[in-house]
């Protein structure tokens, strides 16, 4: 295994102790989390990307491992495993290369080949190959016997195999693929007589590039189009040169039998190379564009994620709409549900004083701070309705993204919550809950319903829940969890816990009542000291009798800041709210062999702000008040906006007319931008000025160049 991990090391340029670190970490059952965050020293300060990186990449070899087990034991039953060919199995750290080694080996169905050996000719086929001087038709009469009643069927059958031979060998697939590298191209081409059908793929009817310049989006709306049954793709070299580079490769002389191999190369690449190696390349552009759209979609999701909490207020919620009305409900400051009506402030009913009225009176009788309205249908409608009421007192008007609310709304953990309630009502208490706390309340939707991604249904669905799960594992650790408030559905994802035993930590607490001290935890049942030593410093106790059981410093660690307490003769608790005594601490009379100045460092920190919530603070968004639908818009319109989606190609603004515009990703800056993420980020608020508006495909076209943003 230590050669893996030395790759591992030289492919992320880090220190190969640091990489064997983390490998023996993740085997003893640390999460990514934990180690990121408490093993500091034994990695180097590893962040948790590079440590999610070692861990697929460790996974991987530990997969390739034991894939060539499987193909050593197969080759040895056939009694052809040799020292030297072992050495090459053992050696290799590639698995394209491993399975070009298996290749000759590899058990396969009947082919051309197979019956032509079946026939005897295999001897012909290493004549042939040789390439000695002679007559290739002289020497293939020897072999007219049974089924081969000629010279023409013996060199036919002779050549099968040789075709064979050459797909099979290492070198010669590894310099077609070197062709591929440096010259593919990606043809697409609308299937006859689907033209009519297939115009949302009008652009790609007719369509080549380079496949190394041939961006995620495209590539995935290509596959979506071929997945349908109205685009045919192909990936082939730019010229003629792979079977040129296949003759040089085998031909050794200029011969009867050089013919012959000549040939059997011409159809070895035609009908055996050329296939394998196109699907090859398909599979890995797919991957290479899976990859950049998974990580699209995984860095929306972390922003959407830690978007800035309201925090806990007590909050009137609207899920808007027009026939069916409005659907309003009031929670308390923990997201509990107090009241639920509906309201019909809108067209056909148009109930708009009554509606008003009964706002005023349920946010008067339910106290509420906040009022929340979803982004849905008849939002800017809805919006506009609720700030003509006039409050007894100030309240904060937000517009809340509804995407994923409806999958909510009708799942199983809805149903749950609310056995008593229909999806409108569960849709819009999950509405005022994103406004308290969007990770509490989104954790609960599957990631890749939540809308923010790209292609997020073309793209392998377990590569994409592995970077998902391992962005929402991620966010909920770095912010923390209220161990007495937290839903199962957000314990889950708290290092070390799982569904299993956050489920058992709310059966104890339902059950027992508040946790008083996370050493309590250690009494609910299935959570054993591995799992405890992974979660209880990701799990915060507000009021507990020992302030630290609501900070980030492990329990583990609690010894070191009650020395320091006692060093300066004074409690845990005056650590944290003096800072002339945190000054006076020298971290380096608390350094030992295993606990080093990044554990003090961080320790220190959070004693100056114990359960620091890392988000940002939230801010209301009016849009532009003269502005409702898409007719309203004209070019050179300077509009506020939110960001609501990023892709590769740019980001898309709702500027409050129910369709977003693009901002293409040379519409971001006046410089070249490579990555919109670098410039802009999900439900940031901007300004952007309208460049071009197709009313009849609902298209809008945006810029941000030379736009001041003063949002």
């Amino acid at each position: 295994m230590l050669k893996y991990l030395q790759a591992i090391a030289n492919a992320l340029g880090i220190k190969l102790n640091q990489v064997e670190a983390v490998a023996e970490l993740l085997d003893g059952g640390a999460t990514v989390p934990f180690i990121s965050r408490y093993r500091k020293e034994a990695t180097g300060g590893l962040d948790e990307v590079a440590i999610f990186d070692i861990e697929n990449r460790y996974k991987k070899f530990q997969e390739l491992d034991h894939r060539k087990q499987t193909i050593i034991e197969t080759i040895s039953a056939q009694n052809k495993l040799t020292d030297e060919l072992k050495n090459q199995i053992d050696n290799t750290l590639d698995s394209t290369e491993l399975e070009d080694i298996y290749l000759p080996y590899k058990p396969k169905k009947r082919t051309r080949a197979t019956i032509a050996k079946e026939q005897g000719l295999e001897p012909l086929a290493s004549w042939l190959m040789k390439q000695h001087q002679g007559d290739a038709e002289a020497e293939a009469a020897k072999f007219i016997k049974g089924d081969i009643d000629s010279t023409d069927a013996a060199l036919a059958g002779a050549r099968d195999i040789v075709a064979e031979w050459v797909s099979e060998n290492a070198i010669a697939r590894q310099r077609v693929r070197n062709c591929y590298n440096h010259s593919a191209i990606i043809v697409s081409h609308v299937i006859k007589g689907k033209e009519s059908d297939a115009i949302k793929y009008e652009d790609y009817y007719d369509f080549s590039e380079p496949l190394r310049k041939c961006p995620s989006h495209r590539m995935l709306a290509m596959r979506r189009g071929e997945a349908e049954g109205y685009l045919r793709i192909n990936i082939e070299p730019k010229n003629d040169d792979v079977t040129d580079m296949l003759h040089r490769h085998f031909l050794k002389a200029d011969n009867s039998a050089a013919k012959q191999v000549g040939l059997a190369i011409d159809d070895s690449y035609k009908r055996l190379i050329q296939p394998s190696i196109e699907n090859e390349f398909k599979k890995l552009a797919k991957e290479k564009a899976d990859k950049e759209a998974i990580d699209v979609f995984s860095v929306n999701l972390r922003q959407l994620l830690l978007a800035a909490p309201l925090g806990q207020k007590r909050i009137l919620a609207l899920d808007p709409g027009f026939r069916t009305g409005c659907k309003v409900v009031c929670l308390d400051e923990t997201g509990n549900l107090l009241h639920n009506q509906a309201i019909y402030p809108h067209p056909p009913q148009n109930e708009w004083h009554e509606s008003q009225e009964t706002i005023l009176k349920l946010a008067n009788k339910y106290r509420c701070e906040a009022i929340a309205i979803g982004n849905g249908t008849a939002s800017r409608e809805t919006e506009a309705f609720v700030r003509s009421i006039k409050f007894e007192k100030p309240i904060q008007i937000f517009v809340v993204s509804e995407n994923g609310a409806s999958v909510y709304s009708a799942s199983a953990a809805a149903r749950e919550e609310f056995p008593n309630y229909d999806v409108t009502v569960r849709g819009a208490i999950s509405i005022g809950r994103r406004l308290m706390d969007p990770l509490a309340e989104l954790v609960k939707i599957d990631p890749k319903s939540i809308g923010v991604g790209q292609y997020q249904h073309d793209v392998d669905q377990s590569a994409l829940k592995e970077s998902l799960d391992f962005v929402v594992e991620s966010c909920v650790n770095q912010v923390g969890v209220n161990l007495n408030t937290a839903s199962k559905h957000l314990l889950a994802y708290v290092s070390g816990l799982g569904e299993k035993l956050a489920q058992n930590i709310v059966d104890y607490r339902t059950e027992n009542g508040a946790f008083a001290s996370r050493q309590q935890l250690k009494k609910v049942p299935r959570l054993g000291d591995k799992a405890f030593e992974q979660c209880a410093a990701f799990l915060r106790i507000p009021d507990a009798k020992n302030p630290l059981d609501n900070s980030a410093v492990h329990p583990e660690s609690y010894a070191i800041v009650d020395k320091m307490a006692a060093d300066l003769n004074c409690k845990v608790s005056d650590l944290i709210t003096n800072a002339d005594l945190r000054n006076k601490i020298d971290l380096k009379h608390y350094a030992t062999a295993t606990v080093g100045m990044p554990t003090l460092l961080d320790i220190k920190a959070e004693l100056e702000k114990p359960g620091r919530d890392p988000r940002s603070t939230i801010k209301e968004f009016s849009f532009a008040e003269n502005v409702h639908t898409i007719d309203d818009l004209e070019e050179d319109m300077l509009l506020p906006g939110i960001i609501t989606n990023i892709t590769n190609f740019g980001a898309f603004v709702d500027i409050g007319v129910h369709q977003d515009g693009l901002v293409h990703i040379s519409q971001l800056t006046d410089k070249r931008v490579s990555n919109p993420n670098s410039v802009v980020s999900l439900h940031q608020h901007v300004m952007v000025k309208v460049t071009g508006v197709d009313y009849l495909r609902g298209r809008i076209n945006l810029t941000m160049k030379n736009v001041e943003q003063n949002v």
